[in-house]
């Protein structure tokens, strides 16, 4: 909304940001048609969350804790899903733990490209790295063949407090700035 983007586009936006990672995961493992067209509650959760986001977008500075809170959880979730997804096709760990980032984190690089911005977990938060750590909690754990919803449990938790702690003191990844070589 703060790109003046019309309802169209920010529809368009919403839709790409939560079912970017999602897709493109399905379409690198051959999982045709991908999810939201089979599944397609998605599709109208989506548009109704849109909708209330543009009715209410005013009250949404009230919600921004919650609202992170909710992403992280999102976050932990999409990365189970992903990493399921690939041991669900025989995959190498390393790679469904790839997949696992991709469905968490992608559907927002997508987003963040079409709004013309270098994506935010290139420069900025501790967001894909939160996600991988939990890929590799899942994959750990489902390696010692932990029962399921012990590894669903850890792997969420995992995400949700690498995320606070990284927020709350600020912390990030090293970034390089060649343009500054003192």
């Amino acid at each position: 909304m703060n790109k003046k983007f019309d309802v169209f586009g920010i529809f368009i936006i919403a839709f790409v940001t939560a079912i970017g990672g999602g897709t493109l995961r399905d379409i690198l493992i051959g999982n045709t048609p991908v999810s939201w067209m089979q599944h397609t509650m998605s599709i109208y959760l989506i548009g109704v969350i849109t909708s209330l986001s543009i009715i209410f977008r005013n009250k949404l500075n009230y919600l921004k804790k919650s609202l992170f809170l909710f992403d992280t959880i999102g976050l932990g979730i999409f990365t189970i899903t992903g990493v399921e997804a690939g041991i669900q096709a025989g995959l190498l760990p390393i790679i469904s733990i790839a997949l696992g980032t991709m469905t968490g984190c992608f559907g927002g690089v997508i987003r963040d490209i079409l709004c013309t911005e270098i994506p935010v977990v290139f420069r900025k938060e501790i967001y894909a790295t939160a996600s991988i750590a939990g890929g590799v909690c899942f994959m750990t754990l489902h390696t010692l063949t932990i029962p399921i919803t012990i590894i669903y449990v850890s792997t969420i938790a995992l995400i949700i407090v690498i995320r606070l702690i990284v927020v709350k003191y600020k912390i990030s990844l090293p970034y390089f700035d060649i343009q500054n070589k003192e």
